[in-house]
């Protein structure tokens, strides 16, 4: 099974002492993550070699249990966090608790994922597969879509237009592998400050979905809640980002890019304040404008 694209490059600033709420829990983790660029040798219009860095991309096949569930591509960067974040986005794992170990080997481009009691309806959803619009082949597993209405999002909450100017900024002058290689998606975690918004965890891959995935696996193991973030990405705001990032709990997602229109129903439907187009001072505001303040 193909799964949505992704190499996944976290860059995390310290948070603030009052924000870190860490679960007393933690998975066995390996530690395995791979280059994020690999240098091949390139011909310019001049004839001239160059030296080009290019992205990293891998095959990371998820087994749960000894099952094979999926294959990820992926840069490699953070192939653990990864493999939780899909789990946890996928619905087929409700609690980190319920997760023992999560161990990568690149030798045979596998994670081996330990569960306590099994993956949650694993027969139901992994027998219902509905091929999204990711980079690659995003995926959604059963009954995903019919569980959007049990989602709560915070009923007070606002993004000012003065938060997203910051934001915008921030995106712009972080270091990014997209700089120096192109050829990812890069996807931020951030939060408004009095001074203006800081950038919590920068992720960057071969798709977008995994980086979602790379961020929500973190954020679950670092104990961090959605309702006060903002989530930011380069892609496209599809069905699936949307669904991902209201299940993280996040109800602001800001895309430089575009979207589709049932990507923008579901918006709607959950409540997401969904901003698209936005680079500089130029964006739309596409849904939740009672949230949004100029």
């Amino acid at each position: 099974m193909a799964g949505g694209a992704e190499a996944a490059t976290i860059r995390r600033i310290p948070l603030l002492p009052q924000t870190m709420a860490p679960p007393s829990y933690r998975p066995v983790l390996s530690q395995a993550s791979r280059p994020l660029t690999v240098t091949i040798p390139a011909v310019n219009e001049h004839g001239e070699s160059v030296p080009t860095a290019i992205a990293g991309e891998h095959p990371l096949t998820i087994y749960v249990d000894k099952r094979e569930i999926v294959t990820l591509m992926t840069l490699g960067a953070a192939p653990e966090a990864l493999t939780l974040g899909w789990l946890r986005n996928q619905r087929l794992v409700r609690t980190l608790e319920d997760i023992v170990a999560v161990q990568v080997d690149w030798e045979v481009n596998a994670v081996a994922v330990t569960t306590r009691h099994g993956l949650q309806d694993a027969d139901e959803r992994l027998g219902s597969r509905t091929v999204t619009t990711g980079c690659g082949q995003g995926t959604v597993f059963g009954g995903l879509m019919d569980e959007i209405d049990s989602i709560r999002l915070p009923a007070t909450r606002t993004l000012s237009q003065a938060t997203l100017y910051a934001l915008m900024d921030a995106v712009r002058h972080h270091e990014s592998i997209y700089k120096q290689a192109g050829a990812v998606h890069g996807c931020a975690l951030a939060q408004a400050r009095p001074d203006g918004c800081e950038i919590l965890m920068f992720v960057e891959d071969v798709g977008r979905h995994n980086a979602v995935d790379a961020i929500a696996g973190r954020m679950w193991l670092d104990g961090l809640e959605g309702g006060d973030k903002i989530f930011y990405t380069t892609g496209r705001l599809t069905s699936e980002m949307v669904i991902k990032t209201a299940q993280m709990g996040i109800p602001f997602l800001v895309s430089r890019s575009g979207l589709t229109q049932m990507g923008w129903d579901i918006a709607r439907r959950i409540g997401i304040t969904m901003i698209g187009r936005a680079q500089g001072k130029h964006y739309l505001l596409f849904s939740g404008e009672e949230h949004f303040t100029r």
